[in-house]
């Protein structure tokens, strides 16, 4: 049964092959042997009884497209009942109080949750090593990282011990774990999926989106995630189509462009090779390709760097030891108790980002880096709009290496050079995917779709068509 895609096992419910409950059972037991550290919390007990509700509407015929289907949520997204941790040991003892909408929205459709997965702290990171649970091992590899700070969900998907898993994408934690990990990967334009009940890094960067293994698989699980909500002020109120319509268009004649900023010193050669390779194909299928170039996006990782970390600093401001999340014992007055709860409670590089973030924002200093980061977020931005005058999707890698050794990297500096080709796609609030396309030294990599506003139709298809073509995303690590 773990063998089988989204699309399969919703026929295989259909057809009465298994029912919900023994396909649950089936993933809960796959979940309970793995050795990759990909969750926080398993949630057998609730599982099976969500399953057990599932086979019971099925039976009425109450059931929706997705009712019985099993998936592993990014411990990011509040859960009613459920801890809630966001990778920290600041939020280790927090039982949500609510339902985020996209929870509510899984609910509604009595689909099944198997657990909460392992992420970087308060989703700060690139190789899933930033989490106070431990670092996630990649299914591949099991010395190397799985990307991050999605590490969990996508090692929970390439392992097979979930169909999909949601994720958030602030800079590139879709795409990048779902490259080094070989899964599909989809983050949608910025307001396309609710973050109300999404706890947040950086407010105007934060997008959830799906971790699946096939494209078709991703508009499925889009289709039940997508839409306008009230509670969320950026949520767009522009309609949602359905994602699965548009995916046997044939790709004759599509525009493709390559940044030639992409391909240049730090790329690994053999990730460009397969990177390469994969637009030759997509030729093979009568798309035309072109050379673009996006002048500004070389200054997203300083540019990133400092937004993100000034929403940051205030987003986590709440986290003060007074109303819910860690407290250190003892305090000797509200100074100590602040100081103390948020130096215990908060893990290296999220203090190092909220420092980051405080001192920008600083007076005398404002001026300097966070208005002038948004001058030039909106360089980057236009860039993106030129670039679609003239083609349909853009096209190039998602991390310049395959999947490196876990503990290896100890600058943070040399870190944050990984999500160098995801970063821009976020200041522009644009969607972008990742899909397998082969591999280098015996790792998955992924290659990166980026379409212009409102386009996850476009790239969904032209992530389909290429998997019927190509069979990278059917692969699954020696350790299964």
């Amino acid at each position: 049964m773990h063998n089988l895609s989204v699309a399969g096992l919703i026929k295989g419910l259909k057809n009465k092959d298994f029912s919900s409950v023994e396909l649950t059972q089936h993933y809960l037991n796959r979940i309970n042997k793995s050795k990759l550290n990909a969750f926080i919390s398993v949630t057998d007990d609730l599982a099976l009884a969500q399953a057990n509700e599932a086979d019971l509407k099925i039976a009425k015929g109450n059931n929706t497209f997705l009712t019985g289907i099993p998936y592993a949520h990014k411990d990011i997204f509040c859960t009613k009942g459920v801890k809630t941790s966001a990778g920290s040991k600041m939020l280790d003892s927090f039982i949500s109080p609510y339902d985020a909408t996209l929870s509510h929205k899984f609910n509604s459709e009595n689909m099944v949750m198997l657990g909460k997965t392992n992420m970087d702290e308060f989703a700060m990171g690139s190789s899933n090593e930033n989490s106070y649970y431990g670092p996630v091992k990649n299914p591949w590899n099991l010395k190397k990282i799985p990307g991050g700070s999605s590490g969990g969900s996508a090692a929970a998907v390439a392992s097979r011990i979930a169909p999909f898993a949601t994720g958030t994408d602030t800079g590139g934690s879709i795409r990048q774990p779902a490259s080094l990990c070989g899964i599909t990967g989809l983050k949608p334009t910025y307001g396309r999926i609710s973050r109300y009940g999404m706890i947040a890094y950086a407010s105007s960067l934060d997008q959830a989106g799906p971790m699946t293994r096939t494209a078709e698989d991703a508009a499925i699980v889009l289709n039940a995630m997508a839409g306008f909500d009230s509670k969320d002020s950026t949520s767009a109120t522009k309609e949602t189509p359905d994602y699965t319509n548009q995916l046997t268009n044939s790709l004759d004649g599509l525009k493709i462009g390559l940044p030639k900023e992409f391909f240049s010193s730090g790329l690994d050669e053999g990730v460009e090779k397969v990177v390469m390779d994969a637009i030759k194909e997509y030729e093979s299928m009568g798309a035309k390709i072109q050379e673009v170039s996006l002048p500004n996006s070389m200054h997203a990782i300083p540019t990133y760097y400092i937004v993100a970390p000034c929403e940051c600093s205030s987003n986590l401001s709440r986290f003060d030891g007074v109303r819910y999340g860690y407290r250190c014992k003892d305090p000797k007055d509200l100074d100590d108790l602040y100081l103390r709860s948020r130096s215990e409670g908060f893990g290296k590089e999220v203090k190092r980002r909220i420092m980051i973030g405080a001192y920008a924002l600083s007076a005398g200093y404002y001026d300097a880096y966070y208005l002038k980061a948004q001058k030039v977020r909106q360089l980057i931005s236009e860039d993106f709009k030129k670039a679609f005058q003239s083609v349909d999707v853009i096209m190039g890698p998602v991390s310049p290496t395959p999947a490196f050794d876990l503990g290896s990297v100890k600058d943070p500096v040399s870190m944050y050079l990984a999500d160098i080709y995801t970063l821009s796609v976020n200041l522009a609030g644009l969607p972008g995917m990742s899909i397998p396309a082969g591999f280098s030294k015996e790792l998955p990599v992924g290659l990166q779709l980026i379409g212009n506003h409102w386009s996850e139709e476009l790239l969904l298809n032209t992530a389909h068509q290429f998997q019927l073509k190509t069979d990278w995303h059917t692969s699954s690590p020696i350790e299964l």
